[in-house]
């Protein structure tokens, strides 16, 4: 639908949509709006993503313990900063990240 570079969900059902206020805001919400947890976090770009000014990206800022319990990147086009510390700090909370063409 080109609205966003992220997306919570929970067993099929949408938890939040990344707008304007950045990945790691919508991560807050979603966490705040799905008490429970176990939901999970996809990162991509988007269809027409101009990848010369916006390149989407995660890292340690994205982990956190806000009941995410696993993050599906686009193999390729999402950046994994710092990445020797953002899969030990993912390995530490139980979040498996999986990349997915």
């Amino acid at each position: 639908m080109d609205i966003g570079q992220a997306v919570a969900v929970k067993e099929r059902d949408v938890i939040a949509i990344e707008a304007i206020e950045g990945t790691a805001e919508m991560i807050k919400r979603a966490g705040t709006l799905c008490k429970r947890g176990n939901w999970t976090l996809v990162k991509v770009a988007k269809r027409n993503q101009d990848m010369r000014f916006d390149v989407p990206c995660v890292g340690t800022d994205t982990i956190s313990e806000n009941g995410c319990r696993c993050l599906v990147v686009e193999a390729g086009k999402v950046i994994i900063i710092d990445k020797p510390e953002t899969l030990a700090l993912a390995d530490k909370l139980g979040i498996a990240i999986v990349g997915r063409q």
